[in-house]
């Protein structure tokens, strides 16, 4: 992890990281049939990858903002891929996180944008479910991003202990800045959301979140460092009124997830190329500005996997 996140990237990183894109197959476990390439077999799709090419590629995302504004920032993402992988590519935006996990696993899609955790929990479930890069962050120039507790600067919340007695909004339960991280830190605290906070919600994305907290709904929210200073340089949250109380270490950015099954060991190959060329300025999942992409591996989420082992017995409800 401390590689992961001590590495910075930039343009020329990715041309060596071309040349090793087949041996990081190895550690990709794929159970394809080879078969004529024949378009007209009556193969399936799972057992023909040669036909499978012209199908098709179906790409679940998390919902990080709303659907429509989402869309349109992923547009030139689809574009590209469907460009370069030579197939027609369809991104599905799904209702909640937790459906996102839900049609990758149900092999209902063939990829998906997920966060950490939900990659965690969607290999949980299906361990043909792989991490095939990560987004670079423009900022920073590396791929993580951290997770922080914003607070209204009216209502005198300077740590996290201030939080008691206050109305605090989640993102989702299977949110990685917008849940996992947040309530680690509260029990590090001796913080219990149920017992302290006087109202709990569960936005459903980042962009919910930040507008419920806007609109005096809540008066601190969980939410991901950059989502936060994109809204705030656009004046939704302007520093004035809005602070960060804490922040957690570095997170792994939101992987593109494939089902090996489903792609025979050519098409990882190539799919991973196409994203690592991915042009400068596409935008991630989140919908922040990437700097590209860089090689992902299942080790990478393992300090996020063992926080969701030790965390997943608590269920904070709404009230």
């Amino acid at each position: 992890m401390q590689q992961l996140f001590g590495r910075r990237l930039d343009r020329p990183c990715k041309q060596f990281l071309s040349f090793i894109l087949l041996f990081s197959l190895s550690s990709i476990a794929v159970s394809c049939t080879a078969t004529s390439p024949n378009t007209n077999s009556q193969a399936s799709p799972a057992s023909s990858p040669q036909a499978a090419v012209t199908e098709t590629l179906n790409v679940a995302v998390i919902p990080w903002q709303s659907p429509a504004e989402q869309e349109k920032k992923l547009q030139p993402l689809a574009d590209y891929l469907q460009q370069t992988m030579k197939r027609p590519v369809k991104f599905q935006i799904a209702k909640d996180y937790a459906t996102a996990v839900n049609l990758l696993v149900e092999e209902k899609v063939e990829m998906a944008y997920l966060a950490a955790l939900t990659y965690v929990k969607a290999h949980d479930r299906n361990a043909k479910i792989a991490p095939l890069v990560l987004p670079i962050d423009a900022t920073s120039g590396r791929p993580w991003y951290t997770s922080v507790i914003v607070a209204d600067a009216s209502k005198d919340i300077q740590s996290l202990t201030d939080l008691k007695g206050k109305r605090f909004a989640f993102v989702s339960p299977s949110s990685t800045s917008g849940f996992l991280m947040p309530l680690n830190a509260f029990q590090a605290k001796g913080i219990d959301p149920t017992r302290d906070f006087s109202r709990i919600r569960y936005a459903g994305s980042h962009d919910k979140t930040q507008t419920a907290l806007a609109n005096g709904e809540v008066d601190a929210i969980a939410d991901d460092k950059s989502s936060f200073r994109r809204v705030q340089a656009e004046g939704k949250l302007p520093a004035a009124n809005y602070k960060i109380i804490w922040e957690s270490d570095p997170i792994p950015t939101g992987p593109v997830v494939i089902n090996t099954s489903k792609f025979a060991p050519q098409e990882i190959a190539q799919l991973q190329q196409a994203l690592i060329d991915a042009p400068v300025g596409v935008v991630d999942v989140s919908g922040s500005k990437s700097a590209g992409y860089t090689l992902a591996k299942d080790a990478d989420f393992e300090p996020v996997r063992q926080i969701h082992k030790r965390l997943k017995s608590i269920t904070i409800a709404e009230r």
